[in-house]
């Protein structure tokens, strides 16, 4: 059994969409990022960083594994699966997933803070973070015109990137004039494994599509607080 420790972000959703797409059985415990539980003493022992999400392999003698990339990692070779076991193919899908966490990752979270929760509006640097994020939305775009899957097969790098890129409203960035992009979410956004990982722990789908409602709001609040303060929110 697999205990994970995560809330509702595209890391987190990296996470949860590979313990389904693999079927691991696993438990939620589920981290309030506004009240800072993440930066307890008790989180800490599992994340020295104090980041979700992270897990806890109870099958394995109660071993902790952080970082994202190296969670689904640790996942994939556990199983066998979503990871090829040959030296060219191994290394195509990790580059990929490298792509994600050096480049999509940072910029559309980067994007995320100044369009959506900085106090002021500093237009030059919301430029650049959504200018920057569509230009790796068109890198992916030229790579799903060569293959079906970013790695050739379907596998972990496929869940990394389309955890941030299905968010791409919220950035505000555009994924305009790019059919190969568009192809390959609709094929994920298919995929039941998908569909269930990112409801998880709570579904918050109206990140997508800008729907009002209150965990949305909640959401909203939580990212502020942690943005502005850096304190839990009283």
């Amino acid at each position: 059994m697999i205990t994970l420790y995560t809330a509702p972000t595209p890391n987190g959703h990296k996470a949860s969409v590979t313990l389904e797409e693999l079927g691991l059985p696993y438990t939620v415990k589920a981290i309030d990022l506004s009240k800072q539980e993440q930066k307890q003493d008790w989180f800490l022992a599992i994340n020295p960083n104090g980041r979700i999400p992270a897990i806890v392999d109870h099958d394995a003698g109660d071993f902790p594994v952080f970082e994202s990339g190296a969670l689904m990692i640790y996942l994939a070779e556990k199983t066998g699966r979503l990871l090829p076991t040959d030296a060219k193919g191994r290394s195509r899908t990790i580059q990929w997933l490298m792509f994600q966490m050096g480049g999509i990752g940072p910029m559309m979270g980067q994007a995320n803070v100044f369009f959506r929760y900085w106090p002021e509006k500093i237009q030059p640097v919301i430029d650049r973070y959504q200018g920057e994020s569509r230009r790796l939305f068109t890198v992916l775009d030229r790579r799903l015109g060569e293959a079906e899957w970013m790695a050739g097969d379907y596998s972990i790098a496929d869940i990394a990137n389309w955890c941030w890129v299905r968010t791409y409203k919220w950035s505000g960035a555009s994924v305009d004039g790019l059919p190969h992009l568009g192809r390959w979410m609709d094929a994920m956004q298919a995929r039941p494994a998908c569909q269930k990982g990112v409801k998880v722990p709570v579904d918050l789908g109206s990140l997508v599509d800008q729907a009002k409602d209150k965990a949305r709001d909640d959401f909203i609040k939580g990212a502020r607080a942690i943005v502005e303060t850096g304190k839990p929110q009283k």
